[in-house]
């Protein structure tokens, strides 16, 4: 039994697709830990078989021009494979970039887990720049569809999350908690007296903190304010509807979703490489990138548990659990006819038992 199989038996428990589509996401997966990119003319040279590179080039080409993809089944599978205890924190942000005069503008909301936000819904902006809160509702509305039964810690969101539709939004039945980053220059008022965010906080030193005694108004809602003084002397200043004195420590689980957008792109599947224009072909390669995402992490995980990683004296590990589980994914898958025991080992991540 090759490896494609293997993969592919591990995989049908979670996806009850047909065994020609389950054959080539395997085929995929093991392609994309070869050659370290979702550059279709180099992910066809990753995949094994007699048939030349051409016609593996054209099999990627059908797979992302035809078939449909059910992304609730993939958000469940990506929550299964994890198994992230409840209450979730949430992270929403906004990756952009360019390929000639093609903007590609994504807006995902994950699901935090040991410092990476595992991805559950997205859409592709049609524009560049920001998203609106009608966006970011109709996205959230897809989570609540697929997870609304989940119990919330909160949802995390930088400065571009902000405005008074959205957060009445957030704080309309079901109520979301939300731990959302503003700007210096935005307009607080107790009743009465109405200062920018900067003057509030004006007396606060490097590394103090702060949280206004009472909520206040802002843009019509009233909300906790929290404000740490950075090393730069900004300010950090967090809205929340409950738990502030949590505020500034839950907001900083926000960056996860970086962290994620930096495995998808740079650090690791070099998602700026895809020559797809095609909003629906990039929503399906994103939620591949999602499954091997989970093999990688659950991998890393269980060899930090057999091998620990190495603390630095500045206090971190000496590579990420992403940088451990796909070095160590990406060995075995360059010598397979020598680790076919460890790559069966590696299976057994994909299995929710």
């Amino acid at each position: 039994m090759n490896q494609v199989t293997l993969l592919r038996d591990a995989l049908r428990p979670h996806l009850a697709w047909h065994g020609a589509r389950l054959s080539f996401v395997a085929a995929f997966l093991i392609a994309l830990l070869r050659v370290k990119t979702v550059n279709f003319a180099e992910l066809a040279t990753g995949f094994s078989g007699k048939a030349q590179t051409d016609s593996h080039y054209k099999r990627l080409q059908r797979f992302f021009r035809s078939y449909e993809l059910n992304y609730t089944e993939i958000a469940q599978t990506v929550v299964a494979l994890m198994d992230i205890p409840e209450p979730w924190t949430l992270s929403l942000d906004r990756t952009e970039w360019q390929f000639g005069d093609c903007v590609f503008n994504i807006l995902m909301l994950g699901v935090v887990h040991e410092g990476v936000a595992f991805p559950l819904v997205w859409c592709l902006l049609d524009k560049r720049g920001n998203s609106n809160s009608t966006e970011r509702m109709s996205l959230f509305n897809q989570f609540l569809e697929r997870f609304g039964d989940r119990d919330i810690a909160c949802l995390t969101a930088d400065r571009e999350f902000v405005g008074k539709a959205w957060f009445g939004y957030l704080l309309s039945n079901p109520l979301t908690p939300f731990r959302i980053r503003i700007r210096e220059n935005h307009k607080l008022s107790n009743g009465r007296i109405c200062l920018k965010v900067a003057i509030a906080f004006a007396d606060l030193a490097v590394g103090q903190s702060k949280i206004l005694r009472h909520k206040r108004r802002l843009w019509g809602h009233w909300v906790y304010i929290a404000a740490l003084r950075l090393e730069d002397n900004s300010l950090l200043v967090v809205a929340t509807q409950s738990s502030p004195k949590s505020a500034i420590t839950d907001y900083a689980k926000c960056w996860s979703i970086e962290t994620l957008f930096g495995i998808f792109k740079t650090r690791g599947f070099r998602l700026e490489s895809t020559h797809l224009i095609d909003g629906e072909r990039l929503s399906k390669l994103l939620a591949l990138l999602s499954l091997a995402l989970c093999w990688i992490i659950l991998t890393g995980e269980w060899l930090h548990e057999v091998k620990p990683l190495t603390i630095k004296k500045h206090g971190r590990r000496a590579k990420s659990i992403f940088r451990y589980g796909f070095d160590h994914l990406r060995h075995i898958v360059l010598n397979l006819e020598q680790k076919m025991n460890d790559f069966r080992d590696v299976l057994q991540f994909l299995s929710c038992t």
